[in-house]
């Protein structure tokens, strides 16, 4: 018995009608529940809305751009190209003019506190930003046109992207951002961050217990006491025999660059007032 009756759609009817060399899929995205198959889609727009139906950031961040760095090793345009710099959670990414206004927290060297966990409330309304500039060019940006009603700085942190490992306080955005979650407890969204690179553990392993304990205090204050506090623990002269001190005191200079590197205990090092080697990269 003939039946002249179109095929309906199936998961086992797959094949393309003749000439049609464009792939073509069925699918349905119910954001609420699984992805079932119907109607014809190309396969790039299949694409599209898979992406957005990925599990995308809970907090709205944002970035201002000078166009400074290596678009290559750019993290912030990296986490831009995976949507995870967002106007909102269901738009798209966006980078902020310089005559642009951000109402939320802002990583910035102007600012006059370290963010904290008294941040999150805007930071979960209004979002976080991070200004993307080269370390080796902080005077060619204008920091006080970037209007940000709430500029905050970060503690002491130590770098671990390929272009500044080991350096203190020379983040990355993504190393930024993802701090600022940490300390005021939104590490579900800067694991996601951390997660698009390959070396974003290493910053974690790096500063761990630094992290942990910024994440436990209240305020900016306790920040930059438990920094200070954590600077002097490792940064003090071991004790030494008398047989050690002598041996020292020939070669004297020998430990005179013990502390290269590290920034004054009276204040933070991501203050704006700092100097930069001539060789500092990116």
């Amino acid at each position: 018995m003939n039946d002249s009756r179109p095929a309906s759609p199936s998961r086992h009817n797959t094949a393309n009608p003749v000439g049609d060399s464009k792939p073509t899929t069925h699918i349905v995205v119910n954001l609420a529940g699984p992805i079932t198959l119907t109607g014809k889609m190309s396969l790039s727009h299949m694409i599209k809305i898979l992406k957005r139906t990925q599990r995308g950031p809970k907090i709205q961040l944002a970035m201002w751009d000078f166009g400074q760095c290596d678009a290559k090793k750019c993290t912030g345009r990296k986490l831009a190209r995976f949507d995870l710099l967002k106007e909102s959670i269901c738009c798209t990414g966006f980078e902020l003019r310089v005559s642009s206004g951000f109402g939320g927290i802002v990583l910035s060297p102007v600012g006059s506190h370290c963010v904290s966990r008294e941040d999150y409330d805007i930071i979960k309304r209004k979002g976080l930003a991070v200004v993307d500039c080269s370390w080796a060019r902080l005077e060619d940006v204008p920091f006080v046109k970037l209007r940000c009603a709430s500029p905050r700085l970060l503690p002491w942190l130590v770098a671990a992207n390929p272009v500044n490992y080991g350096r203190p306080c020379q983040l990355s955005c993504v190393e930024a951002l993802s701090a600022a979650l940490i300390i005021c407890g939104e590490e579900e969204t800067a694991n996601l961050l951390l997660g698009k690179f390959k070396w974003g553990h290493a910053f974690l392993s790096l500063n761990r217990e630094l992290l942990k304990s910024y994440s436990e205090c209240g305020n900016s204050a306790e920040i930059i006491s438990v920094q200070n506090a954590w600077l002097t623990q490792n940064t003090a002269p071991k004790a030494v025999s008398n047989t050690e001190g002598a041996d020292l005191s020939e070669n004297k200079g020998s430990s005179d660059d013990s502390e290269d590197g590290l920034p004054p205990l009276e204040r933070n090092m991501n203050h704006l007032n700092f100097q930069e080697s001539e060789d500092e990269s990116e």
